[in-house]
């Protein structure tokens, strides 16, 4: 499974900005055909985003596509005309129902067949961006092909009629129970976007807190925000070494047939173990 510390969203249409995606060194590139791209320019991003699966190399960027919704009536003709040219997965956006994953997951499957591609080598990413769809996170989490999922916060207040605040106490239960289904299905969880992309330091400090809540990675719009989130989605040095040190003392406590143990003064159990290879198993995702 690849690092997503930052999901880039691309507009589609826009082949000089998808291009400079490519140089950032972000972990994830998402191309859009959805709510970045114009009505009249679908398309044109249809076109664009097969010629740049084509041509470019992304690199170490893992390479997505984000079609319109299942329903909106663009979704088919978005799917089929970026399959052939294997992106890494397709993003599936304002998923409500296990059937909408359903729906791609066929689609997808079939092209791994028709080209002779391993089978969930496309792999799937969902947006969770509504009432209905937090409520039914626990059937949508649980299909074989997802590999993430993406929480839509300006989406879900609209859904629920709430007010957006800087401090985003309207969405702490949705974003608490994406973190938890994805947990539970072992997926990872993309937070919310920042849409202040000019104002680092807030983007910094809300990066920080959905590290915190157990996130994975955040859904980036801007390269400057690139930097900031990659960061804090990246364990420090010192809870690198922290991590090591745990799991170094518990082993030893294990041979010595103990279960519990001291660590700097500190009660030590599984759930801290648990925590500890967690750090140490993004450390190596990171590259650390």
């Amino acid at each position: 499974m690849h690092s997503r510390r930052a999901l880039l969203y691309m507009p589609g249409d826009d082949w000089k900005k998808i291009t400079k995606s490519i140089t950032l060194g972000v972990d994830c590139i998402c191309i859009d055909m959805e709510d970045g791209v114009a009505i009249s320019r679908k398309a044109e991003a249809r076109a664009t985003i097969a010629k740049a699966l084509q041509e470019l190399d992304f690199g170490r960027s893992e390479k997505l596509a984000r079609i319109n919704s299942v329903g909106s009536g663009w979704e088919k003709d978005d799917i089929q005309s970026v399959l052939p040219y294997h992106p890494d997965g397709i993003v599936i956006p304002k998923v409500e129902s296990p059937d909408q994953i359903r729906w791609g997951s066929e689609i997808i499957e079939a092209a791994e067949l028709k080209y002779g591609w391993p089978i969930n080598s496309v792999r799937m990413l969902v947006g969770v961006e509504t009432a209905k769809g937090v409520l039914n996170l626990k059937e949508i989490a649980s299909h074989p092909r997802l590999d993430a999922i993406i929480f839509g916060g300006e989406d879900y207040a609209a859904s629920i009629g709430a007010t957006r605040t800087a401090e985003a106490t309207e969405l702490l239960y949705a974003r608490e129970a994406v973190v938890t289904a994805c947990a539970a299905y072992d997926l990872q969880a993309i937070d919310i976007v920042t849409i202040d992309f000019k104002n680092l330091d807030f983007v910094r400090a809300e990066a920080e807190f959905g590290a915190r809540l157990g996130y994975s990675g955040k859904q980036v719009i801007h390269p400057a925000q690139v930097e900031p989130v990659q960061t804090a989605f990246t364990p420090s040095d010192e809870a690198i070494v922290h991590a090591r040190r745990v799991v170094d003392a518990f082993e030893a406590s294990q041979k010595e047939g103990k279960g519990a143990f001291a660590l700097d003064g500190k009660m030590i159990d599984m759930p801290l173990l648990r925590n500890a290879q967690k750090v140490l198993k993004r450390a190596k995702a990171a590259g650390k």
